[in-house]
């Protein structure tokens, strides 16, 4: 379960917000911290992407490898620099 670069791509961009779309058959919970700790394994899920991301960017993921194929919807919540990136379900 790792992020994949290739999968993440540009919806929109105005005002220096960006739509992403991101596809993965990852498990939804692999990508979103849960609760008030953040587990740093899953904040480092999209540290690859942490120079294109910024704070209120919002995520469209697929998620494929579930039961059937469904949506989920993301918020960065922060960004560090080298470092991991914090997101949130919207």
């Amino acid at each position: 379960m790792a992020f994949n670069a290739r999968e993440l791509s540009v919806l929109a961009y105005a005002n220096g917000f960006t739509l992403w779309h991101y596809r993965t058959a990852d498990p939804s919970a692999s990508l979103t911290e849960p609760g008030a700790a953040p587990d740093p394994a899953i904040r480092s899920y999209f540290a690859a992407a942490g120079e294109l991301l910024r704070p209120g960017d919002q995520i469209i993921v697929n998620l494929l490898g579930e039961n059937r194929p469904r949506i989920m919807s993301l918020v960065v919540t922060d960004v560090e620099p080298n470092g991991p990136v914090g997101v949130a379900a919207a």
